[in-house]
């Protein structure tokens, strides 16, 4: 058990140990603490002994970043698995975006998918972006077979070829064998027959050669056709285009079969709704059925939402959940003082830190989103910009009396040349009068603070190495809130992605009881 007396002055309350708090806070981790499920052990679990499905090996597409391409093939791997675990069609995608997971799903997995997003400008992009993606779907396909089947047609030649040149040895060996049992007998009354044997004996020799070739041909192009099997069932529109005398087997008939019948539940509908806790699935999707509810990376509270939405629906067998920008989530007990009409918020979830009255604040929230992983791997903290923003603050503070502001400077650090260049653009954003501040004022504040850089980067190393207790709490309080519903069978955090490519890499996930 970790000692904090040793971390913290308990007077003062100041850190004593840097060391000690390192420890602290990894024994406090999700990952040291031992609570979450292998996620190929949840895989094998939920597809049993079933063989890869079809389509796995089949990689997101070229527009999809690294990132976005590792966590969209996981989770809808996962999603999947569940659904067929169910025996599910249907999938809803709360905060779709721009309809990445939500193509995928449909595209390889044959689901019926609705994407629901608070942005018309987002509904609209998914649309035309799952278009351009059937389309590139569709070029794979074609490119698919014609790649195979050139190679066939390259095959069939060299077998020719080589046939070809085995026949004219056999053919000249049976001739002189001929010639040879000519020179024997005599020639009266013998030369019709060996003219016929001859010919019967190549004609024999040659028509299983014949036949092998067709059939050795047949069969390289019946390989197109597996190859092509590879990609997801019905994502391509049936060409025209048949390969001629082709005899289809019993496995792609039955297959045509399977896709045929799956042809309406392979679709992806992107729609406009903003989702709260009270939010009626019923009123948005008009055929909702049995279904599976997903989220990748929600934002703030629709997060929590969603596992809300879950527990309120019988329709919803299972849901899959990664959260992010917790410095979004609404708290509860955060500003008591104030009165407030919500009744649903984003954290505490959970009975016991509802009865505690917990409350982490935007700080601790804010530095929960910190990513340790890719600062341990040299990705680090972006100090110089982390120390622009705190000058300005202390700027605008003394310079125009502004202690508080709902305006956001946003991202412009990377498109400044300069800390005076970083002011100039900040003030005009936030609609400050710049003339206020000539330049040597603004270069005496940036002299004056500079020599303190060092300590803004240790203070913001202890935020990143705090961070993942924090992420731990907020979790733990949302997989709690699943453990006390009466209704579900199994709850678990699962961690999905790798968290340097990922650093938001754990989903809640829970599955209902079977009815």
């Amino acid at each position: 058990m970790i000692d904090f007396p040793k971390i913290f002055c308990e007077n003062s309350q100041k850190l004593m140990s840097v060391e000690a708090f390192a420890l602290a806070a990894k024994y406090y981790s999700v990952q040291n603490l031992g609570i979450c499920t292998p996620f190929e052990q949840l895989l094998v679990a939920l597809q049993g002994n079933q063989n890869q499905r079809i389509g796995k090996t089949l990689k997101a597409v070229e527009f999809m970043n690294m990132k976005k391409s590792h966590e969209v093939q996981a989770v809808s791997e996962l999603i999947s698995s569940i659904a067929d675990y169910y025996g599910l069609k249907q999938v809803i995608d709360l905060g779709s975006g721009k309809g990445y997971l939500s193509s995928f799903l449909s595209l390889k997995y044959g689901l019926k998918v609705y994407g629901i997003d608070s942005s018309n400008t987002n509904t609209h992009g998914a649309e035309e972006r799952n278009r351009k993606l059937k389309k590139h779907w569709k070029l794979c396909h074609a490119q698919s077979r014609l790649d195979v089947s050139e190679l066939a047609l390259k095959m069939s030649k060299e077998r020719k070829a080589q046939n070809a040149i085995k026949n004219k040895t056999d053919i000249e060996e049976v001739f002189n064998n001929s010639l040879r049992n000519q020179e024997k007998m005599s020639t009266s009354g013998f030369l019709p027959d060996f003219s016929g044997s001859v010919i019967s004996n190549i004609r024999n020799q040659m028509e299983p050669l014949h036949s092998q070739s067709h059939q050795e041909e047949n069969l390289c192009f019946e390989n197109v056709f597996p190859l092509v099997d590879l990609l997801p069932i019905n994502a391509i529109e049936p060409t025209s285009q048949q390969i001629p005398n082709r005899e289809t087997s019993e496995v792609n008939k039955e297959r045509r079969k399977m896709t045929s019948k799956s042809r309406e539940s392979n679709i992806y509908l992107p729609l406009t709704s903003f989702i709260t806790a009270d939010s009626e699935l019923h009123d948005i999707i008009e055929d909702l059925e049995d279904c599976l509810i997903v989220g990748l990376h929600t934002c703030g509270d629709l997060a929590p939402n969603t596992l809300r939405i879950f527990t309120s629906n019988s329709e919803i067998r299972g849901v899959c959940s990664v959260g992010c920008c917790y410095h979004l989530l609404t708290e509860e007990f955060e500003n008591q003082h104030k009165e407030c009409t919500q009744e649903k918020w984003g954290f505490p979830m959970c009975r016991y830190l509802k009865e505690e009255r917990w409350c982490c604040g935007r700080n601790a929230r804010m530095s929960a989103c910190l990513a340790l992983e890719r600062v341990a791997v040299g990705q680090g903290l972006p100090t110089e910009s982390l120390f622009y923003r705190a000058v300005l603050q202390d700027i605008i503070k003394d310079c125009y009396g502004i202690t508080k502001c709902d305006q956001h400077v946003g991202k412009i650090y990377s498109k400044c040349s300069s800390f005076l260049d970083y002011v100039r653009r900040s003030l005009k954003k936030l609609g400050l009068d710049e003339s206020k501040l000539p330049e040597k004022i603004i270069m005496n504040y940036y002299e004056k603070y500079k020599p303190r850089m060092n300590e803004l980067e240790a203070f913001n190393m202890l935020k990143v190495v705090l961070a993942p207790c924090i992420e731990t709490l907020i979790l733990l309080d949302r997989l709690c809130y699943l453990k006390e519903q009466e209704d579900i069978a199994w709850s678990a955090l699962v961690k999905l992605f790798d968290p340097v490519k990922s650093p938001r890499c754990y989903a809640v996930i829970a599955l209902k009881k079977q009815q």
